[in-house]
């Protein structure tokens, strides 16, 4: 096949059902592309687009000739559920384009795996079937999915193959957009003849407990890993999906999709195996959160390292409001010195700070404009130690190299913390968020971040693990699942239900 006809679409969001819906701002705030316009940005090396996407056009280029047919991609930051009229817009125009497109050798879809809509729990699944019905059983389908997706049956069974992404923090998105490229050449060439196992558990985690370089999650990635290159010669992927638990669905689950080049037997014994091993360690994905009052305590030492903290319970990238000031009002109110904290999605006050300019004071008033019951007022007399427009390109982690439109900012010092606002809600995942302010990280004392995980890559340079403390905050992310009115999950399911059994089928 001398130029395959390779069609490209996708829609990306990780819903939390406890969020408000998504609609059609929240994807023009961050990218929605039709036609050659996502070619050019693929290939430009200046885009908001998902840095899988990127690298799976740049290695089909660098493979040989291809013919890109794109159709339709849209991105969003995490929000709750997308509009039902929405998705049904997005999926009406791929329809379209891919009908448009004629003739097809194969599929790439860029989606998150996590998305849920107003009207139904499965959008990701709608997408990829509805790319099948379009394409027929002959026609190659891969796709990319962050490893917080909620895998359906139909989102395996109607593709030829999945790829996952095995890092969290997210740090691998360039290799497996290559691999889904190099892959779907092979496919194309004869060379496989893909069929995919999928085990689901009845194992929902927080996300805190999903981390790669150590703990449960690393040790099953890693042990798929070794056991995909002991059967190098069968196995062509290994991917394990922690899920997203706040989307709150019937197909929430830890699951295990495991590709075999052409012997379905053989991804079924591996696929079981790692699915034994991850409920025989479910105890271990449990994890123990820092109370407020102690993280207080930690900020007023003086006799000690630097040490960041984790806002959890309201972390943008899972849907948090990016409003809570609980972690904020304690430090003002302790006292605290030489301390960072960000960032704060609060357009008003950001516009605020700007008409009163680089060095004025004012009554700051944080969530002047309502929102959820998380979101709780808090004023304080505030000095405007720093301003910005908002167009950065990320440095480091999640947003390396990626245009981030923040908005207007400001910097706000409030006694011995300088809170971070923004007019576009982002997670605090990268240093640029205060280096754009010309703040040093490394001279703080304190940093705390409205992230659950991501800030792990992006501050790695200044904090290694056992300085990094997870605060219990509310919001709606907190990792407490407990507290939390569920209901799509499939109950009973761990570890809200201790007594959770789970047999494999056929036992």
């Amino acid at each position: 096949m001398s130029r395959p006809r390779v069609a490209i679409i996708g829609v990306i969001l990780e819903s939390n059902r406890q969020a408000a819906p998504a609609g059609e701002d929240d994807f023009r705030t961050l990218y929605w592309l039709e036609g050659q316009e996502i070619i050019d940005q693929a290939r430009s090396g200046e885009t908001a687009l998902a840095t899988e996407v990127c690298a799976f056009v740049r290695a089909m280029d660098a493979t040989g000739p291809w013919e890109p047919v794109p159709i339709l991609l849209a991105g969003s930051h995490p929000a709750g559920p997308i509009e039902g009229a929405l998705i049904d817009h997005f999926i009406g125009r791929i329809t379209e384009g891919m009908r448009d497109a004629g003739q097809l050798d194969a599929v790439y879809v860029a989606n998150h795996g996590g998305m849920t809509a107003t009207d139904r729990e499965d959008p990701d699944g709608d997408i990829i079937s509805g790319a099948r019905s379009m394409v027929g059983a002959g026609t190659r389908i891969v796709v990319t999915l962050d490893l917080h997706a909620n895998i359906s049956e139909r989102m395996v069974e109607e593709s030829d193959l999945i790829v996952g992404y095995r890092t969290n923090p997210h740090v691998d998105m360039i290799e497996r957009g290559e691999e889904a490229a190099l892959a779907l050449r092979m496919m194309l060439a004869g060379a496989w003849q893909p069929k995919s196992a999928f085990i689901r558990l009845p194992l929902t985690p927080a996300s805190v407990s999903l981390l790669t370089e150590s703990g449960p999650y690393s040790d099953l990635i890693n042990y798929g890993q070794r056991r995909q290159a002991e059967h190098a010669g069968g196995i062509v992927n290994v991917s394990i999906f922690g899920g997203f638990v706040f989307s709150d669905t019937s197909k929430n689950g830890l699951a295990i999709v495991v590709t075999a080049r052409n012997e379905v037997a053989l991804a079924e014994a591996l696929a079981d195996e790692i699915a034994e091993m991850a409920w025989a360690m479910r105890a271990r994905f449990k994890k123990k959160l820092t109370p407020i009052s102690e993280a207080v305590a930690v900020a007023l030492e003086t006799d000690r390292a630097p040490v960041i903290f984790s806002d959890s319970g309201d972390n943008p990238g899972g849907g948090g409001t990016g409003r809570t000031t609980e972690l904020l009002t304690a430090l003002v109110n302790a006292n605290v010195e030489n301390a960072l904290i960000g960032c704060f999605f609060d357009p008003p006050l950001a516009a605020r700070a700007h008409e009163v300019d680089l060095g004025g004071r004012f009554r700051a008033e944080f969530n002047s404009h309502p929102g959820v019951s998380c979101d709780k007022p808090f004023e304080a007399d505030a000095e405007v130690v720093g301003l910005h427009e908002g167009d950065i390109m990320g440095r480091l982690g999640i947003y390396a190299g990626r245009n981030l439109h923040l908005g207007k900012c400001a910097a706000l010092r409030i006694g011995g913390v300088t809170a971070i606002v923004i007019s576009n809600r982002y997670q605090t995942a990268d240093p640029i968020f205060f280096e754009m302010f010309g703040f040093d990280i490394g001279a703080a004392h304190t940093v705390a971040v409205k992230s659950r995980g991501h800030f792990r890559a992006g501050f790695r340079p200044w904090f290694t693990p056992d300085q990094v403390f997870e605060i219990d905050t509310e919001g709606l992310t907190s990792p407490v699942l407990e507290r939390i009115q569920w209901h799509g999950l499939p109950r009973p399911v761990y570890p809200l239900d201790e007594d959770t059994v789970w047999e494999r089928a056929g036992v």
